[in-house]
């Protein structure tokens, strides 16, 4: 029996291929997960998961056309960082 999803590309991604896609270390993709400043993820079991989408989303939050161009997001790097300037998960505060 052949597999019905052969040849597509998948649709979610482990933290070592989601790492290569956005040319990070998976080292630095688990700090943006422990800090809240990363791409959107899942968790299906013990194991997490990104969407393509999802990856695509933030980096395009990055885009810029020239170095004084302040842009529409903010990618922030892999540290600490104040609550006021983290994305809250797509949610409003309370």
């Amino acid at each position: 029996m052949s597999d019905p999803n052969a040849g597509l590309p998948p649709r979610y991604l482990r933290t070592p291929e989601a790492a290569r896609f956005l040319s990070l270390s998976g080292r630095t993709l688990e700090k943006h997960r422990t800090y809240g400043t990363g791409p959107t993820y899942r968790k299906l079991g013990g194991r997490v998961v990104y969407a393509i989408a999802d990856l695509e989303a933030w980096a395009k939050r990055g885009i810029r056309e020239s170095t004084s161009d302040s842009g529409a997001g903010t990618v922030l790097p892999a540290k600490r960082h104040p609550a006021a300037l983290r994305p809250y998960a797509g949610q409003t505060r309370r």
